[in-house]
Order: C-alpha cells, then sequence, then structure tokens
C-alpha cells in the first residue's frame, strides 16, 4: 500500500533543515549501498560525521513520530535514523529493493521506506520516485515538508535530475504489523471506525468497530 502523507515538516523546519543541508559535508551515496544497489546508485549523501547530525536525524524522526497519519498508517515499532540524499543533474538511482535489515549497531527489519521531500517539484527537472506495482508503474514527487510511505519489498528508483537540485531524506520503518495485507485491513477498520464516530458516537456499530480494531490489532501485533 502506497501513501503519502502531507504536512510532515513545516516551513520554519525545512528552512533549517536546507540551510544546513547547504552548509553540509556530503559524502558518496554508495558507501551506503547494499551489494547489489551499489551499481545502480548515483547520489550524494550527507555525512555521519556532519555537524549537528543528530539534530538534523531527530528532527525527522520527532516529526514523523509525532505525526497522526504516519502513525495510523505506519504501525511503527522503530524508525532508522535518516539518510539525507541530494542528486544533481544527471544523477540518478537505478531500480533496486531496499535491504531487509537496516542499520550498524541497532537492526531494524524494513517493512516500510518513507521518503520526506525536502523541496518542492518545481525546484527540479525529473528525479521522480517511481514504485514499480502490479498495477504499473508509479511515479511520486510531493510538495517539500510531504512524504511517501510504500512497502520496503517494492521494486523503486529515483528517476534522473534533469536540472536543479533534489533534496530529501529517507528512512525505513519496522512496523508492529509485519503482514501488509493485515496492516490495510488496520488501516480500513480504522478509516470506519473514525467515520463511525463522526456520524454516531454512541451506537452500538461505533462500539463494535473499536473493538475490532483493537482486537485485530491486539491478534496480530509483533511485539
Amino acid at each position: 500500500m502506497l501513501a503519502t502523507i502531507d504536512g510532515v515538516l513545516d516551513w520554519p523546519a525545512l528552512k533549517q533543515l536546507r540551510a544546513a543541508l547547504a552548509d553540509g559535508a556530503f559524502v558518496d551515496g554508495q558507501t551506503t549501498a547494499g551489494f547489489r544497489a551499489k551499481r545502480v546508485k548515483h547520489n550524494e549523501q550527507l555525512s555521519p560525521k556532519a555537524a549537528d547530525r543528530k539534530s538534523l536525524d531527530d528532527m525527522i524522526l520527532n516529526a514523523l513520530r509525532g505525526h497522526d497519519d504516519f502513525q495510523r498508517l505506519a504501525f511503527p515499532k522503530a524508525i532508522q535514523r535518516p539518510l539525507f540524499s541530494r542528486y544533481g543533474v544527471g544523477m540518478n538511482y537505478g531500480l533496486h529493493v531496499d535491504d531487509a535489515l537496516m542499520g550498524k549497531e541497532r537492526r531494524i527489519r524494513s517493512d516500510l521506506s518513507v521518503t520526506v521531500f525536502l523541496n518542492n517539484p518545481d525546484d527540479y527537472d525529473g528525479g521522480e520516485l517511481e514504485m514499480m506495482s502490479a498495477f504499473g508503474p508509479q511515479e511520486v514527487k510531493l510538495p517539500a515538508g510531504s512524504a511517501v510511505l510504500y512497502p520496503s519489498s517494492t521494486l523503486h528508483r529515483v528517476k534522473p535530475v534533469a536540472a536543479g537540485e533534489r533534496l530529501a531524506a529517507v528512512t525505513w520503518v519496522q512496523s508492529f504489523i509485519a503482514d501488509p495485507a493485515r496492516r490495510e485491513i488496520l488501516i480500513d477498520v480504522d478509516r470506519m471506525r473514525r467515520r463511525l464516530t463522526s456520524v454516531d458516537p454512541d451506537g452500538e456499530e461505533t462500539d463494535l468497530a473499536f473493538k475490532t480494531y483493537a482486537n485485530l490489532l491486539r491478534m496480530w501485533s509483533d511485539v
């Protein structure tokens, strides 16, 4: 299930992040690529030794943790510290799948991948995030501060940047609900219970929807 989330970062946070990235030290993106991905990864990433790196990481992590839609869609158990990626003209990240296990000191299973867009679509040409799905390729290019959430098992790529510069933060989530089909069912039931709450807050069906959601979450959670 692919989902877009608006308003993960507000303008002051974006301004602070972009100023830090403008002055930051970047390294070849292949330094964090997996065995096969090294063949197709052509971008730059903020050095892990860059000044204020931890505070920049925390800005992304805290924004995600504090966003209701992200919590509702991802059921996050753990979130990997982000990578800050920069794509100049001609740079791209060819077709690949994300590693199943992420991190060195603290390993997590990558159930969901997250891209937070740090500049606007009109700041660069090309650079679309393209996912391969059963319905064909799906392209995503969102406003600054918005994010896209998609299964880490998906083949995907970042298309070449033809002009300008693409900035993004990328991270991965280990979900309390590992099975994507179960996660989608829970998301659907949550939508139903929210709708019932608005039209019939004291109704029997509303109570049943909340009961069903809680019991499915209890049954399926990986804790």
